[in-house]
């Protein structure tokens, strides 16, 4: 049988790790991890290569031969570092995607898998589509520069999906989470950010504000089989899809929610002096569904509860020391 090479770019950042362990399982895959600074790490039936994919000889070297590429590499980070240092989030992404495009477009790689996001959706109360960006309506100032070199990036995707023959993926997911998130206070995101918190409080957590953000929160297996739906099943050269659990949930509620599975006797107090954003954003796949057949699978309970028992075997006293 031949096999499909997959070169899953960032194999060793939260959804790159993901999508390297569980593709490497497929008989029919040949799994090829690239990784920047961080070691690799021990996973079978997976080939590593170091590369800066922003050094066109790196990207030469990597993608010869290669059938698909899932870049999941990127420069990112929490929430604090979009509001102090925003631009890190800009210029290298986009040169990076810049050139591995060409790249894949010169080598003639089959399909090609980009992980967009949902900052440039605007604050609504219904589920949104892929058609509900209005480009005539800026973005909120926090995300002006990471949302447009998002939207950038997508719009290279649809440009070498239109001179060429290999298929592009551009998916505006949602929050994700799940194993191997960021859980350190500096660099994660809200849920990772909260698990730890519970975890190794003692007494009581604190939330910023009233807590009334709503965020659609997604679990980490239901996107690595979305994307092995949308590389079996994609039907056009380009397609933009969404990618979510379709519900939203008010952080107050989620951080409930991870004390109640935690077990632990916690007290939840707001600190006021912070400051309450009340948005609400969640999305509508029917798309996805329609065109690909994927739906998540993994409720929002099942999700916290297998997320903190992955933290308590992976992380555990390490957090707490």
């Amino acid at each position: 049988m031949t096999k499909t090479k997959v070169l899953i770019c960032g194999a060793t950042g939260f959804i790159g790790r993901n999508m390297t362990e569980q593709l490497s399982k497929r008989a029919d895959l040949e799994v090829h991890a690239v990784r920047f600074n961080r070691p690799e790490y021990k996973c079978d039936n997976v080939t590593w290569h170091q590369a800066d994919l922003r050094n066109q000889a790196d990207l030469e070297r990597v993608i010869k031969g290669v059938d698909v590429i899932i870049q999941a590499a990127a420069t990112t980070s929490g929430s604090k570092d979009i509001v102090t240092r925003p631009y890190i989030h800009v210029t290298d992404n986009a040169v990076m995607n810049s050139l591995l495009f060409r790249s894949a477009f010169e080598h003639k790689v089959k399909h090609v898998v980009f992980f967009s996001c949902t900052v440039m959706y605007p604050s609504s109360d219904k589920a949104l589509r892929e058609s509900d960006f209005d480009a005539n309506k800026p973005l909120h100032p926090r995300y002006f520069g990471v949302g447009n070199t998002k939207l950038y990036i997508e719009k290279m995707c649809e440009f070498y999906a239109g001179i060429c023959d290999t298929k592009f993926t551009a998916i505006r997911h949602s929050n994700i989470y799940g194993a191997h998130d960021k859980y350190d206070l500096e660099r994660s995101h809200v849920f990772g950010a909260t698990i730890t918190k519970v975890m190794t409080a003692t007494d009581k957590i604190s939330v910023w504000g009233t807590g009334e953000e709503e965020r659609d929160l997604l679990h980490v297996d239901d996107l690595v089989r979305f994307v092995e739906l949308a590389i079996a099943k994609q039907p056009e050269k380009y397609r933009l899809y969404n990618c979510g659990l379709g519900q939203a949930i008010a952080i107050r509620d989620l951080v409930r929610k991870i004390v109640d599975y935690s077990g632990k006797n916690l007290k939840i107090e707001h600190d006021l002096s912070q400051p309450t954003i009340k948005t609400s954003l969640f999305l509508d796949c029917s798309f996805a569904k329609k065109e690909l057949g994927w739906e998540p699978q993994v409720s929002l309970d099942d999700g916290i509860k297998t997320t903190l028992a992955w933290w308590k075997e992976h992380i555990g006293m390490k957090a707490v020391a």
